[in-house]
């Protein structure tokens, strides 16, 4: 049996008291996420949650600090995600507004708007775990992941 988890990456960005959105279909409905995406081979996660940021907002983002690493398992599916959430901030503007397909939008929503999203409207549970955790202040510091290279 060959057990591969699912290694995404995701962006957690205010800007007065609003937060960064995307709107995607998932399944056939319009759900919410923040911008998000598989770290694809040959980038580094600071690289991965960058480009998933530009390609689903228009956006650019600037990690400053890793919020958390979730574990989360798909509740219908035999899927398992681990997934790195980054805080920061981005560009003053939108720089493209060519967005990745499946994104609907993307769009700035209030804090209290999210929280009381029922689980129909968000992408999964990553979702709002994430933002508490960036409300409660978590932080660490992106140092503690090292992009090691070997020369054999």
């Amino acid at each position: 049996m060959n057990w591969e988890p699912h290694i995404t990456v995701a962006a957690v960005i205010e800007r007065e008291d609003k937060f960064l959105l995307v709107e995607e279909m998932i399944e056939g409905a319009p759900v919410l996420n923040q911008p998000a995406g598989h770290w694809e081979k040959g980038e580094t996660l600071i690289e991965a949650v960058k480009r998933e940021t530009l390609e689903e907002t228009g956006w650019e983002f600037y990690p400053t600090a890793l919020v958390g690493i979730y574990q989360w398992q798909h509740p219908r599916k035999d899927e398992t995600f681990l997934r790195f959430t980054f805080c920061g901030d981005c560009s003053e503007d939108q720089i493209s507004t060519e967005l990745d397909d499946g994104i609907l939008n993307a769009s700035w929503h209030h804090k209290n708007e999210i929280l009381a999203l029922p689980e129909t409207r968000i992408r999964s549970t990553l979702v709002t775990e994430s933002l508490k955790d960036y409300l409660d202040g978590k932080r660490h510091d992106m140092n503690m992941m090292r992009d090691i290279h070997q020369h054999w």
